[in-house]
């Protein structure tokens, strides 16, 4: 596998503080630039920026998808990491009593592909899903 370039995505949200609390404080991660009405994340090396939007948290898409036993959200976004750095981040999203909209577990186990899997909701319904490999370079796009 190359080396990845950092994604952008930009996200609404209902409002900032929350959002604020949620990425930053919960998640971990580093603010960088804001304005009045959005805000940028370090979001596991990527560019998050969350954005004031009218409507946001109003429910959002509850559309969910077949996937090996669960109904995964759709749409949601997230990140990809080792193994124990997933475990570190479910273990933080815990001791924050985060609820989980799928609790932490391992899916298609003995497959090509195996991983950890938890999926969350950020404070405006943001569907969010980490995934833990064991080896990413490897596992990621396993057939």
């Amino acid at each position: 596998m190359s080396e990845l370039s950092p994604f952008h995505l930009a996200i609404p949200v209902a409002e900032l503080a929350s959002a604020r609390h949620f990425y930053g404080e919960t998640l971990g991660c580093t603010e960088g630039r804001s304005a009045a009405t959005w805000v940028d994340f370090d979001f596991f090396g990527h560019q998050l920026v969350v954005h004031l939007a009218h409507g946001a948290g109003e429910g959002g898409s509850r559309s969910a998808k077949p996937v090996d036993g669960d109904h995964v959200p759709v749409p949601h976004f997230g990140v990809v990491l080792p193994l124990d750095d997933w475990q570190r981040l479910v273990d933080r999203l815990a001791a924050r009593a985060v609820v989980f909209e799928l609790a932490p577990r391992r899916r298609f186990v003995g497959q090509p592909g195996e991983q950890a899997t938890v999926f969350l909701r950020d404070p405006s319904g943001n569907a969010l899903e980490f995934k833990g490999f064991r080896d990413v370079g490897r596992a990621l796009f396993a057939r």
